[in-house]
């Protein structure tokens, strides 16, 4: 049976595994787990020689002992020796020596006896017959996620628009017992970053980091909020988030980290104060709750039930905000349950006001608003204050261009899969159809070239004018990737014209052919 041979580091320990090439995803995460020594909630990620994180998985590629992978605890159970001392032996000790027992059992025999590969396949086989589908997250199964340049984009248009309960369910349990995980410092600062890459996080994990979020804003001690609650609320935002390729869990994972991020590159703790902060990053968790992946231009056209209750005033905002105070009006999962009645007041005008900002429709609006009071800008100002709470969540739900490219171009795939399947159905049911959305006259290049330069080029200058140290972490990697999408504009078009011009040469000929000599 072939075998890959993999070398790593742990806490600067070489190790290698081997294992069959069509060895279970899950042994391969076992065999690595077991090599850090790891306990079976703790988070564990694989570096490559870049510092990229990869996926651990069969499909890893093979190395040399002179290009190690660095396999890191990134999140592990601190209070994990407590219940062993009282019980008077070392739980930990015990399963650290059966991981090393089923370690050496892949080392020394080189592979897994037949009959136990024979009952994976089983259990494999009944999985797959249980949804066929290719996104089988909620089951627990391996999600391929490659090496290369271009992140697969998740199957979402095969699978049901609302989550099930057994996909919650399975989500909740993975982080109810990850979420006593004390994450790494390397974690914490990387998650201050810009530079985050969120594919590698499953959703479990991505609450976990939330968490992470409103533990170091020290919202948990000066809101007095109760770790339980705060869990619960996340597991309800994630719950309300819909299975589309775009407007999705992640997407609201990666504009409250681009918001967390902006919070720290800006200091802007020193400038307003906590329930601002409050305000901004519990905004951008909610601000696409339920979205279904139509537009406002789809709501209104189609005359849907949302576009109905809201008047055609921004019916997609108002029930992102609507969804959110459904979840805060359950006890068990307001945050915001122990603050008086008027600093909840002031959150939750807060909240609405930055929600409903972030309708492209009023992009305008907002940005001349606060291009005029710049030069004047005050941050003890309230009415500024709010303006500029409102460009931060427009900066964050639109940055997918500031992230390296690796990152940002999978978005542009998942929102382009979204945008076509909204101007499919506008032309099945004979609604305009949106031009930006059009499958027949879109590419990825020409979606972006003009959307950097007049969208997001002036609203994060403006920003950058403010706080000029953003210069470097969002303006320049927007720069990069104008030049990157304009390159590939002026690629397809030479493509274009080189495929018209062998059409041409090869056009067959109109000449007829000579006639038969008759007899």
């Amino acid at each position: 049976m072939a075998t890959k041979i993999i070398y790593f580091t742990v806490n600067g320990r070489p190790e290698q595994a081997e294992f069959p090439v069509d060895c279970p995803a899950q042994d391969v995460k076992d065999l690595f787990r077991a090599a850090a020594e790891a306990g079976p909630h703790d988070i564990l990620k694989l570096y490559n020689t870049k510092g990229n994180i990869i996926n651990i998985s069969p499909q890893l590629a093979p190395n040399s002992p002179h290009s190690c992978y660095k396999l890191e605890v990134v999140a592990a159970d601190c209070n994990s020796t407590e219940l062993p001392v009282a019980l008077g032996f070392d739980l930990s000790s015990m399963e650290k020596r059966l991981q090393s027992l089923e370690k050496r059992i892949l080392t020394e025999a080189v592979e897994t006896p037949a009959i136990v590969y024979e009952m994976k396949r089983q259990v494999e086989s009944f999985r797959e017959t249980l949804e066929s589908v290719e996104h089988l997250s909620w089951l627990g199964l391996f999600k391929n996620m490659s090496e290369g340049t271009h992140k697969p984009s998740p199957f979402y248009h095969k699978r049901t628009l609302r989550k099930t309960r057994e996909e919650c369910e399975h989500v909740r349990e993975k982080f109810l017992q990850m979420s006593s995980l004390e994450v790494s410092e390397e974690v914490r600062q990387y998650l201050k970053t810009p530079t985050f890459d969120n594919w590698q996080w499953e959703d479990a994990e991505i609450m976990v980091l939330l968490q992470v979020m409103y533990t170091d804003l020290d919202f948990i001690s000066t809101f007095n909020i109760e770790l339980d609650v705060l869990q619960q609320f996340l597991y309800e935002v994630y719950r309300r988030y819909n299975n589309i390729p775009f407007h999705n869990f992640k997407h609201c994972f990666c504009v409250t980290q681009m918001m967390y991020g902006l919070i720290w590159l800006t200091d802007l703790r020193s400038k307003i104060d906590s329930v601002d902060l409050l305000i901004m990053l519990t905004s951008a968790v909610c601000h696409d709750l339920d979205h279904t992946g139509y537009n406002n231009a789809y709501q209104i056209n189609a005359r849907t039930e949302l576009a109905l209750r809201y008047n055609d005033i921004s019916p997609l905002e108002n029930h992102h905000c609507a969804v959110a105070f459904e979840i805060l009006e359950k006890t068990e999962s307001n945050i915001f349950r122990n603050l008086s009645m008027e600093q909840f007041k002031r959150i939750s005008e807060g909240i609405i006001k930055c929600i409903l900002a972030t309708d492209m429709t009023r992009h305008t609006e907002i940005l001349n608003k606060f291009k005029s009071i710049l030069p004047v800008f005050d941050f003890s100002n309230k009415d500024h204050r709010d303006v500029l709470m409102m460009i931060m969540i427009k900066v964050s739900d639109i940055s997918n261009e500031a992230r390296p490219m690796d990152v940002a171009e999978p978005w542009l795939d998942c929102l382009l899969q979204e945008f076509f399947n909204q101007s499919d159905m506008e032309k099945l049911e004979g609604l305009p159809v949106t031009p930006f959305m059009d499958r027949d006259k879109v590419t990825k290049p020409s979606s972006q070239t003009g959307f950097i330069r007049f969208v997001l080029f002036p609203l994060f200058i403006e920003l950058a004018n403010l706080f000029p140290s953003l210069e470097q972490h969002i303006i320049d990697p927007v720069r990069k990737a104008l030049d990157y999408y304009t390159e590939m504009e002026k690629a397809l078009e030479r493509e274009k014209l080189n495929r018209a011009q062998s059409e041409k040469m090869i056009k067959p000929s109109t000449s007829k052919e000579p006639e038969a000599p008759t007899i």
